[in-house]
């Protein structure tokens, strides 16, 4: 090169895995601070699913697919990674919105230590509800991501509270945590290939929220619905704050199961038929025996639909804008059950319901791609988000 000449840097590349309950999705992508971030490797490994959901089983086969992809990036031969992340969906994390209040006959000063004093006693309530789920006498809970999403004085919202006078203090934080021995194992798997000492953990659900907010920034009141494989995750935002998450056990595995089980047929033909239904493609004989099978189903996820409705709303009525990530082939089956909800006599929604999935569609430009890279908008939402508020 000429002494003029100066040598093009190498972009910074981030690593981002998505460990969820019906597969383990990676990507590789140069880090755009202020900018987009481009993914340049993009992968997905299924999560093999059996008869009945055993937790030990369902782990295992888990980190299988963890361990899968994590080889298969790792030979992309595409760069190193400076910075790994991991984004936990349902079950394999808790959330929850909590509010913190303090308030006082006089007026006091609010500074960084009497939050922080605040925050470690609300973290370490918190711990202790949950540690039925991830703990135990010889497993400790670890806390992933704590969120200070509204601080208010006096009942004012404010970005800046420290150092000021007041009688009142709230602070609408968001906590998530997850069992220590499921983060040092999956944190063992990703080592093996990488050596990463410091991999950051977080939720889809606070990085789908950040990235629908962010998009839709006129939209302060929304439902964000995650429809996995084990699990439906339904979070509610009011005022561009997620106040509320809850979960419940149908996703698109459980429909698989009750096909098969009508059917009497193995999971992978009862996979295939659902397929073929959906698509319309399948045989009258085989049509005519799944329509009761998936009446049924539909009316059973529904069910679970609205339930969580009334539990997850504090509020007579729950928003009608729904944000949802499914994969794309079930995109129209669950919209056409949600739809459905319009038209049940206690229906809870302040107006019909307008569904926008967060699909590589509604997701366009917000990201670049390198060349023959897959679009899968787990992947893209977690890039953005971590590009964007992490990195």
């Amino acid at each position: 090169m000429g002494i003029f000449s100066k040598e093009k840097t190498k972009p910074e590349l981030a690593l981002v895995f998505n460990v969820g309950s019906s597969s383990v999705e990676s990507a590789l992508f140069e880090i755009k601070k202020g900018g987009l971030p481009k993914i340049i490797f993009s992968i997905r490994e299924p999560i093999i699913f059996e008869d009945k959901v055993d937790s030990d089983k369902f782990l295992f086969f888990t980190l299988k697919s963890l361990e899968t992809i994590a080889s298969k990036t790792c030979l992309s031969g595409l760069g190193k990674p400076s910075k790994i992340f991991c984004v936990l969906s349902s079950p394999w994390y808790a959330s929850q919105t909590r509010i913190i209040k303090l308030e006082k006959n006089t007026p006091f000063l609010f500074t960084a230590k009497v939050a922080d004093d605040l925050i470690k006693k609300e973290i370490s309530i918190f711990e202790e509800e949950n540690t039925a789920k991830f703990g135990g006498e010889d497993n400790k809970v670890r806390i992933i991501e704590f969120k200070n999403m509204k601080t208010m004085l006096n009942g004012y919202m404010t970005s800046e509270p420290f150092e000021k006078k007041t009688k009142k203090v709230e602070m609408v934080v968001f906590i998530s945590m997850s069992g220590d021995k499921i983060l040092k194992t999956i944190e063992r798997t990703i080592w093996r290939h990488f050596h990463a000492e410091d991999i950051k953990f977080s939720s889809f659900a606070m990085a789908s929220f950040t990235v629908a907010r962010d998009m839709f920034v006129h939209q302060e009141n929304f439902l964000l619905v995650d429809i996995a494989g084990e699990v439906t995750d339904i979070s509610i935002i009011k005022k561009s704050v997620l106040s509320n998450s809850i979960s419940f056990p149908l996703g698109r595995n459980f429909m698989i199961r009750r096909v098969a089980e009508g059917l009497n047929t193995t999971l992978n033909e009862a996979r295939s038929f659902l397929s073929l239904y959906k698509d319309g493609h399948a045989l009258k004989s085989v049509e005519k025996k799944l329509e009761p099978i998936i009446t049924d189903l539909k009316k059973e996820w529904l069910n679970e639909f609205q339930r969580s409705l009334v539990n997850i709303s504090e509020d007579i009525s729950v928003p009608a804008t729904i944000f949802i990530t499914v994969d794309q082939d079930l995109a129209d089956f669950f919209s056409e059950i949600i739809k459905t909800e319009q038209f049940n006599q206690y229906t809870l929604a302040e107006s019909e319901f307008r569904i926008i999935f967060l699909d590589t569609k509604t997701l366009h430009g917000v990201t670049s791609f390198g060349d023959n890279v897959d679009r899968d908008p787990f992947v893209i939402i977690e890039s953005i988000y971590i590009n964007r508020f992490i990195c």
